[in-house]
């Protein structure tokens, strides 16, 4: 499987940051949680696309990574959305269990630094 295989009109529509990764929002499809953000490239999103379920480049080590395959805190894709530029991807989901790595619900469970009082 290569990246020739993502659809050429989606390929063309994505504007990738210098390393050719998109950011993605997650979100959950039925709370409309924000739960995490993560990187993809094409062929993650050639991969989630084909699957159902979230794929990701892992920047830090440097190879794919399908959300819970270890933990069992998986990711189904329900819908995938483009911003109006391109660079950026909203994804939601059906989480099951905590989404963060850290065994919270969300990524941003941990530092309120704002709040408007």
């Amino acid at each position: 499987m290569t990246t020739a295989d993502l659809d050429p009109t989606l390929a063309a529509r994505l504007k990738r940051n210098a390393d050719g990764l998109v950011p993605v929002v997650v979100q959950e499809a039925t709370s409309g949680a924000v739960l995490m953000l993560a990187w993809m490239d094409d062929e993650a999103l050639r991969r989630t696309l084909a699957s159902g379920q979230a794929t990701y480049w892992s920047r830090s080590r440097r190879s794919y990574w399908v959300k819970g395959e270890t933990s069992g805190h998986r990711q189904a894709v329900r819908e995938l959305r483009l911003d109006c530029d391109g660079d950026t991807i909203l994804m939601k989901v059906d989480q099951t269990g905590p989404a963060c790595h850290t065994g919270t619900t969300t990524c941003f469970d941990a530092d309120l630094v704002w709040e408007l009082s």
